[in-house]
């Protein structure tokens, strides 16, 4: 990412680190675990080819910020970490935007939607469902595959000592076990994803987010339900091919319809790669953004 400008951006409660290039409507990209703007190296350029695009590492991650939590875990709230993105776009010069997030980003870029409806144009979501949508059926299979919700929302200091004590584990356990079993990740890459879960304020952070994912962004998305509120922008809803949101849910009628329950115009596809499938297969995943991004 040579081409992309990095700057780091004072939110009020903390520092977010982000890239930028291109020219054309603001796309915000927001990664996901184990991860941090890196993911998007070779999306990012895509897209810069007709857009503004800013890649940001959420607060607790990668080089932005790691904020003193609290007892409801409220400071790594997707409410707060949302805020954080609306306060940076703002500060670029951007009041409306797209975003796109992937995984926790995504949590991170729904939630946007829900609270800022008058900041985001358009909402893209990969690879996952709402936060209480995943809790609500979640079972066995859910516990045994996704191990982070679970693990990484126990109290403290068990799982932080887990982050920091084997970071290269967690890494490699994440990338090789939802990804494709072909993927590449480039060793500086990598490095970077370990580095950033090997620091134990960032470590700590990344716990509390997954705590707030386990209880305060449930009760959020509870309340948006019972109140009727809902994603006003269009959506587009991707996710891997490979992956769980391809299988688990058929009985449901499969992603689409679980985010119909959120938003009105919803739309969606799966691509023929794993769950990283920005770093997979990233013309795919340009291609499908370029598009969505790219109607007016």
């Amino acid at each position: 990412m040579d081409d992309f400008a990095a700057a780091e951006i004072q939110t009020g409660e903390t520092i977010i680190f982000v890239r930028s290039y291109g020219s054309g409507p603001p796309i915000l990209l927001l990664h996901g675990f184990p991860q941090t703007h890196l993911m998007w190296r070779s999306v990012a350029p895509l897209l810069a080819r007709n857009f503004t695009v800013i890649c940001a590492d959420l607060r607790g991650y990668g080089r932005s910020g790691c904020p003193v939590s609290t007892p409801d875990h409220a400071p790594y709230a997707k409410r707060a970490m949302a805020q954080d993105m609306v306060t940076v776009m703002e500060r670029l010069g951007f009041p409306r935007f797209s975003v796109a997030g992937h995984d926790r980003g995504g949590r991170v870029a729904y939630r946007m939607a829900l609270d800022h409806p008058h900041r985001v144009d358009r909402l893209a979501v990969l690879d996952i469902l709402p936060t209480e949508t995943v809790w609500a059926r979640a079972d066995a299979r859910f516990a045994l595959a996704f191990w982070p919700w679970s693990l990484l929302a126990q109290a403290e200091p068990l799982p932080e000592r887990i982050l920091t004590a084997a970071p290269e584990a967690i890494v490699d356990d994440a990338l090789g076990g939802w990804g494709s079993p072909s993927a590449v990740f480039p060793p500086e890459v990598r490095a970077a994803y370990v580095q950033a879960l090997r620091d134990p304020a960032h470590a700590h952070a990344i716990c509390e987010e997954y705590r707030a994912a386990a209880t305060i962004d449930r009760e959020h998305d509870k309340a948006d339900r019972a109140g009727g509120r809902r994603i006003v922008c269009p959506l587009l809803t991707l996710w891997s091919a490979r992956g769980a949101l391809d299988t688990w849910y058929v009985e449901e009628s499969g992603p689409i319809a679980l985010w119909q329950a959120w938003g009105d115009d919803v739309q969606g596809r799966p691509l023929k790669a794993g769950h990283f499938f920005p770093e997979e297969a990233p013309e795919q995943t340009a291609e499908a953004l370029n598009h969505f991004f790219g109607i007016i």
